[in-house]
């Protein structure tokens, strides 16, 4: 465990240790984290349930009480900042970064969690902003973003929007203070260049957040394409069993660190140990969810191509999406998520109800899959019949033949 609770960590190697021997995703996502081995110990330890700690004498030390600190947040902690910048993040990125996941060696990053993705993404803004900065968010992200947009104004901050697309989010960066990206978009799945839109930001002295919660940290990693905070909800792919609500923000330095942490601290909004260690537990197979939920994802994408009656079909591992060259230069794996446009909301909610397979249900990232019509909820700028579709693990075969079967119904 990292003596200082921090959740920072050098680069383990393959066997759990630390040191510089490369590791394949599957191996780094299984031992990401772990303790030390010691005789007569579990590999993983279970959850720590504790408010306070034995504090005798000065309070020093890296667990005190239970709002600030606690050992099994530490482990995953640890796990994530292992998976979100596993060559550490003071060094530049190597050329091949996004593809190869090579990386000039550099410090490491620092991770902390929280209840939710929500916490996550508001403790990053609401640390790093005050009252005169301006902050550019993208116009076709997560429908909460709006709310918060509404809530940065009534502090005082300017909110510039722009959509995902075409990198379009700098032509309103000017003199802004801080940068979030959303790439792929939530539910869109338009993709913007990182690399550009980070270098251009940090030349004009912008922070740059990316909500890498599509792409995990097995898809793209924000940090070692130079961005200043990898935020996400972890509810998601991340965990992947749908029965954990947790958020995280992996941070590049230090300084920034220190100011999240400082803030979660303020608010309170401190993840269960129970939930971390769950959250940890399920890291082990993260590659192994990963990549058969994303080829999956691609047989359902060109499966849906065929059909009439799906207009607006987006996913970014398709070869003629207009996401694809760009996605392919900086992900490493394109994600579970392909949405699609049905004719009207009847239409989409015939579908869903035809379906046997796919869960309506309003997330995505797990093993089992859902889909749900987005508009339902009003904060996404998307169609009636306009549907987000999350594959799970099932076999390939049937989930295709019943998301085929459901739309055939639709001609009943």
């Amino acid at each position: 465990m990292a003596a200082d609770g921090t959740g920072r960590t050098p680069a383990r190697d393959a066997a759990g240790g630390t040191g510089q021997v490369p590791a394949g995703d599957g191996t780094r996502a299984v031992r990401a984290g772990l303790p030390d081995p010691v005789k007569h110990e579990p590999a993983l330890p279970g959850p720590v349930f504790a408010a306070h700690f034995h504090l005798p004498g000065d309070a020093t030390g890296p667990y005190r009480y239970g709002r600030d600190e606690n050992p099994t947040w530490t482990l995953l902690e640890r796990a994530i900042s292992e998976l979100e910048a596993p060559f550490g993040v003071a060094g530049q990125p190597g050329p091949d970064a996004a593809t190869a996941g090579e990386s000039a060696d550099g410090g490491p990053a620092e991770t902390l969690v929280f209840a939710s993705g929500m916490a996550a993404i508001s403790a990053t803004l609401f640390s790093q902003l005050r009252a005169g900065d301006t902050v550019v968010l993208p116009a076709d992200g997560y429908q909460v973003l709006p709310l918060v947009r509404e809530q940065l104004t009534a502090y005082g901050i300017e909110v510039r929007t722009a959509p995902t697309a075409g990198d379009a989010q700098l032509d309103v960066l000017d003199g802004a203070r801080l940068l979030w990206i959303e790439t792929p978009s939530n539910p869109g799945l338009d993709v913007c260049d990182l690399r550009r839109m980070i270098d251009t930001a940090h030349a004009q002295g912008t922070l740059v957040a990316v909500d890498n919660t599509l792409a995990t940290p097995l898809g793209q990693r924000p940090l070692e394409l130079g961005a200043d905070f990898s935020v996400a909800s972890a509810t998601k792919q991340l965990t992947g069993h749908g029965d954990v609500l947790l958020g995280y923000v992996s941070c590049r330095d230090s300084a920034t660190a220190t100011a999240v942490r400082r803030w979660r601290k303020i608010i309170g909004a401190i993840p269960g140990p129970m939930e971390a260690w769950l959250a940890h537990r399920s890291l082990a197979t993260l590659q192994l969810r990963a990549d058969r939920q994303c080829t999956t994802a691609l047989t359902v994408a060109e499966a849906l191509r065929t059909r009439p009656e799906v207009s607006g079909l987006r996913y970014p591992g398709l070869p003629d999406d207009p996401a694809h060259p760009v996605a392919a230069r900086q992900m490493r794996r394109f994600g579970c998520v392909v949405s699609f446009t049905l004719p009207s909301r009847e239409h989409a909610e015939r579908f869903l109800g035809a379906l046997t397979l796919v869960d309506d249900a309003t997330s995505f990232g797990g093993v089992r899959s859902t889909a749900e019509r987005r508009r339902r909820w009003g904060g996404d700028p998307v169609p009636e019949g306009f549907i987000r579709l999350s594959v799970g693990i099932e076999d390939p075969d049937d989930l295709v033949r019943d998301i085929l079967r459901a739309l055939d119904h639709l001609a009943d």
